[in-house]
């Protein structure tokens, strides 16, 4: 159970967290290398553009921003859905194998293509890879005797992450040129990011919302187990392909623009049943704002720690999430 068990709770404090995130959000447009005032901001958006401080904030820190807050939504939720499917309080994006093949994809694109290779064309590819990945994965999961199991695609997903980080590293040391280009994107960051990147993958991280709260009731049902399921009259194949369809938009288009970030996907789950207990139809939207708050906000403070350098948001989410993947693994509960 959650701490807010009613209606009423849960509607306030996921209206209180959408404020916390706008306020945040302005604070990241606002706050940097560089600061800014609210009027600046104002007057970017409303034809005073000629100035290095204009720009900056149009083309560099509001996309930054939004982009962060959507990557930060999609990998929560695909996290949580992921969980429920699996049912595996582990399981997150890098579990299905996904942010490693798309690595693979980048990394074959960069070393095929060199300087060649666009922003826009290393989206597509990673998003590609993360999609052709998946679909691998969720094949081996359900052949074999006893068809479908949650453990099978788990190790489907270690094997096919491993397989492709070991093919990825094999490229890497043939064609180090490769290394340069694609190791800041390897580690996962928002910065150089446009609208045009975030305007590409935005229809698929939508799609990904919408299925997941159109099945959030079966993922209730599907969570308690394959009897319960099978007892109710639900069909489970149609659940988890509408649930592998969501996590591949989700993952694979956040992957695609801001690369592999971790721990969100294993965190913001968590964090979100504690308040909110199993319930999807709740935890869902809760994930969504609470990771688009966990990004944004390891963004905004990885500008500060070395300044005037920045850190990338993959090294500021891992540095919180290796602490919370300890104890998660060490909680009895889950032993």
């Amino acid at each position: 159970m959650g701490l807010f068990q009613s209606r009423t709770p849960r509607a306030l404090g996921l209206a209180v967290g959408a404020v916390i995130l706008l306020l945040l959000m302005l604070a990241s447009v606002l706050f940097g290398l560089q600061r800014f005032t609210i009027g600046t901001l104002l007057d970017s958006y409303m034809g005073f553009t000629g100035s290095t401080e204009h720009m900056i904030i149009r083309d560099a820190r509001v996309p930054r921003t939004l982009v962060g807050a959507v990557v930060g939504a999609s990998l929560a939720v695909a996290g949580a859905v992921m969980q429920a499917i699996t049912r595996n309080p582990m399981a997150s994006p890098s579990v299905f194998g996904i942010n490693s093949g798309a690595v693979l994809f980048i990394v074959i694109g960069i070393s095929a293509l060199g300087g060649a290779l666009t922003m826009d064309g290393m989206i597509w590819i990673a998003f590609a890879g993360a999609g052709i990945t998946s679909l691998v994965v969720f094949v081996l999961g359900y052949r074999g005797p006893g068809g479908f199991a949650p453990i099978k695609l788990t190790l489907a997903g270690a094997a096919i992450a491993a397989f492709a980080a070991s093919v990825t590293s094999g490229i890497i040391l043939v064609d180090k040129k490769s290394l340069d280009q694609a190791m800041f994107w390897m580690i996962g960051s928002v910065v150089d990011r446009d609208m045009g990147h975030l305007q590409t993958v935005l229809p698929y991280v939508t799609a990904g919302w919408v299925i997941a709260m159109l099945i959030s009731r079966s993922l209730n049902v599907a969570a308690l187990g394959d009897d319960i399921s099978k007892g109710l009259g639900m069909s489970l194949f149609f659940v988890r392909a509408a649930a592998c369809v969501s996590v591949v938009l989700l993952a694979g288009g956040s992957v695609a623009v801001a690369g592999p970030v971790a721990f969100v996907g294993i965190i913001v789950p968590h964090l979100c049943r504690a308040l909110v207990g199993q319930d999807h139809r709740w935890l869902i939207p809760y994930c969504a704002v609470a990771g688009a708050l966990l990004l944004v906000s390891a963004d905004l403070a990885s500008r500060f720690v070395i300044m005037p350098k920045e850190v990338p948001v993959g090294v500021a989410t891992a540095l919180l999430g290796v602490p919370f993947l300890i104890y998660i693994v060490r909680r009895k509960k889950y032993a």
